[in-house]
């Protein structure tokens, strides 16, 4: 196996291998072919989505000397100095790190020179993070999108597009990358497994995929880290001890102790998750996974492959008599808990289960002042002064109150 990682060995080598983002490639691949690139794009979306690479792509299909349908053909020598990483005409900011005037200015400059490649050839300048720009800095990029050389082309690209000033987002082309569907990822998952002579399922591909939440790049360094800890013969449980996966039995247990109002016991589940060392925020994810599960069920939802049909019959049963308002209450509970502070500590945990017991049994107990004020509203009140001779002119109270002391 090549010392380069996975997702830098495995790069889209044309914009056609760019994958779950249709409608940008095809957009792309439109106006290359008709000559029609813009001056300045902004490329927005989560992280890991392929804006940094598509920026890439864009300068290396714009320079490429044998292009075909708006491909760049991965062969000529100027496209095989873009894959090399040593093509001269595309410059490379990291805005985070580089969020100045001075660095904008100096940018301006240089934009001014011609382009390495010759007459024809475009300088492509990718800020990466733009967002990072400070005020200022964003003023001086705005003239050069202005009024740009007609040999530049800008790729702005931002995981926070709302941070980018409105006058800099109308000056460009703007592409919003979407997370990667889950078949996108699996696929391209699928290629490199097969590719480096790794073995695993369709099945753990999806998981490994799931857990990246549709960041490609994510999926794929989780890939790699499996293989450097079991090799390339991945096994399903394998997979899933290594994703932390493992799912708790007494995550089944603590959720089913909340719903039935079980303080004592479920407090006993949770000290004993912490005594035995395990990761609270894994437990968490895996109880509100779980209580996820129970409110699908609940709602006669269809239920993923993750539970088989014992457990499906059983977390039914379990919701039967139980209402949907304190499954929801539950889940939100658990899924508030903050566990960022302290890891180690089980107080969140605690407070959620008590928390969302108490929260249930709240409305079964009604308080002396509803039941006064229920009485008050329908008894009228009738006056004390003139009636009884007391003349302290307040009022009589009625027999509910005298019975109950409120």
């Amino acid at each position: 196996m090549s010392s380069e990682v996975l997702y830098r060995k495995w790069r889209p080598r044309s914009l056609a291998e760019v994958a779950g983002q249709e409608m940008v490639v095809r957009t792309l691949t439109n106006a290359i072919a008709g000559d029609k690139v813009a001056h300045a794009y902004l490329f927005s979306g989560p992280r890991g989505t392929g804006k940094t690479t598509t920026g890439r792509l864009l300068a290396m299909a714009v320079n490429c000397s044998q292009l075909r349908d708006g491909q760049p053909c991965a062969a000529c020598d100027s496209c095989q100095a873009y894959l090399a990483g040593r093509a001269l005409d595309l410059i490379e900011l990291d805005a985070a790190s580089n969020r100045g005037i001075d660095e904008i200015r100096s940018l301006r400059e240089k934009a001014n020179f011609a382009p390495a490649g010759g007459v024809d050839a475009y300088k492509v300048y990718l800020v990466d993070e733009v967002h990072m720009l400070t005020e200022p800095a964003f003023n001086a990029l705005l003239k050069t999108l202005e009024e740009p050389p007609p040999h530049v082309i800008f790729v702005l690209a931002t995981t926070e597009a709302h941070k980018v000033p409105a006058t800099v987002i109308s000056r460009c082309q703007r592409f919003d990358f979407r997370r990667i569907p889950l078949e996108a990822a699996v696929g391209r998952l699928k290629f490199i497994a097969g590719e480096e002579g790794i073995e695993c399922s369709e099945d753990a591909l999806k998981q490994i995929a799931r857990v990246a939440t549709g960041s490609l790049r994510d999926a794929i360094n989780l890939l790699e880290q499996l293989v450097d800890s079991y090799g390339n013969k991945l096994a399903d449980d394998q997979v899933r001890e290594g994703l932390g996966l493992v799912v708790d039995a007494r995550s089944v247990t603590l959720a089913a102790h909340a719903l039935k109002g079980e303080l004592a016991e479920g407090l006993a589940v949770i000290s004993e998750v912490r005594d035995d060392g395990l990761d609270l925020r894994q437990f968490q994810r895996q109880v509100v996974a779980q209580m996820r599960g129970l409110l699908l069920a609940k709602a006669g939802a269809e239920l993923s492959e993750s539970w088989s049909e014992e457990q499906i019959a059983e977390m039914r049963a379990l919701v039967a008599e139980i209402g949907t308002d304190r499954i929801v209450s539950t889940l939100r509970a658990f899924g508030e808990a903050d566990l960022r502070a302290d890891p180690l500590s089980p107080l969140p945990l605690e407070l959620a289960l008590a928390g969302s017991i108490l929260a249930a049994e709240a409305p079964a107990s009604s308080g002396c002042g509803s039941a006064s004020s229920s009485a008050s509203a329908t008894t009228a009140p009738e006056p004390a002064g003139g009636q009884t001779g007391g003349g302290h002119g307040g009022f009589r109270p009625t027999s509910k109150e005298i019975r109950t002391g409120c």
